[in-house]
């Protein structure tokens, strides 16, 4: 991995990490089981890649990189809710996540449905209460929608709700691909969005091209998750390996097979760097972010 992106991964995450303790521990005792429970989904453990993603984006744009931590500890928060949720028995029925028993289990269903939906009205408590300077009233209300419409019906709830229609049931490749655009796409393009939302002057033609790299990460970044669903074992992901196949769920590798799975990987990581190239910024962050799609085992 490259130094740039690993140093930057690290800032990031001590940030986030630091930001979200914070918040945690200012909440008041009233609900103790349930301020455990959203701490289990929220700080134990974790990529950080949306945060990431959002604040790689929001300071190539020129957006002062401290503005990026509130906006980027929201979005995990959205991300931390939506793996409770997915969690359940009702859901996947998962057991481990992270390396460590789900929220669930750790604690038990009603909990765990509570600190989801905690975490969710934390990630817009954070987004209307957050200091982050200089940033306008309009400009806030435009990351909150943005961040909304990502988590809703439009977004990861109604890729969810697609996901769970279509177990048990065989899936065409376009119905596969519009599932993972809403479920996992959604909420990383919120991430360059939210910036764009951030910066000063970025023209349309470079907002279309930003909302081109952010969908082909998107999508690299489920292909890369169904192929290491079936390459790579329970210790590595943190979480039980072959859940998608012993679930009955359509995947890029089942439909495609495992190696075309692997070339519609590749196909998207080019034309992310594709959508990068006319930029008149330096992407060379963006540019390693889309790598790490391509090279992450967990």
């Amino acid at each position: 991995m490259n130094s740039d992106i690993s140093s930057r991964i690290v800032a990031v995450s001590t940030a986030i990490n630091g930001f979200l303790e914070q918040r945690l521990q200012a909440l008041p005792e009233h609900a103790t089981q349930l301020k455990s429970a959203m701490q289990h989904a929220l700080l134990g453990g974790g990529k950080r890649m949306r945060p990431l993603l959002h604040n790689i984006t929001a300071t190539t744009l020129g957006v002062d990189e401290q503005k990026t931590i509130p906006v980027g500890a929201a979005i995990e928060c959205i991300h931390a809710y939506s793996l409770v949720h997915d969690d359940l028995p009702a859901m996947d029925d998962d057991n481990t996540r992270r390396g460590q028993p789900t929220c669930h289990i750790a604690f038990d269903e009603a909990t765990a449905i509570l600190a989801g939906d905690a975490l969710q009205t934390l990630a817009f408590e954070i987004l209307t209460t957050a200091e982050i300077s200089e940033l306008g009233a309009a400009q806030r209300l435009q990351i909150i929608g943005t961040i909304a419409q990502a988590s809703g019906y439009l977004g990861m709830c109604g890729g969810q709700a697609i996901d769970l229609a279509a177990t048990d049931t065989a899936i065409d490749i376009e119905r596969l691909t519009r599932l993972h655009q809403l479920k996992t796409g959604a909420l990383l393009t919120a991430c360059i969005k939210s910036a764009i939302n951030m910066a000063d002057n970025v023209s349309q033609v470079d907002q279309s091209a930003l909302l081109q790299y952010a969908n082909n990460i998107g999508l690299a970044f489920q292909v890369q998750d169904d192929i290491l669903d079936i390459t790579e074992s329970s210790e590595t992901l943190g979480k039980p390996s072959g859940s998608d196949v012993q679930a009955n769920k359509s995947t890029f590798p089942s439909l495609l097979g495992l190696t075309s799975a692997q070339q519609k990987l590749h196909k998207y990581h080019q034309q992310a760097l594709q959508a990068l190239a006319g930029l008149p910024y330096n992407t060379e962050l963006l540019r390693q972010f889309a790598d790490l799609m391509m090279q992450r085992k967990y």
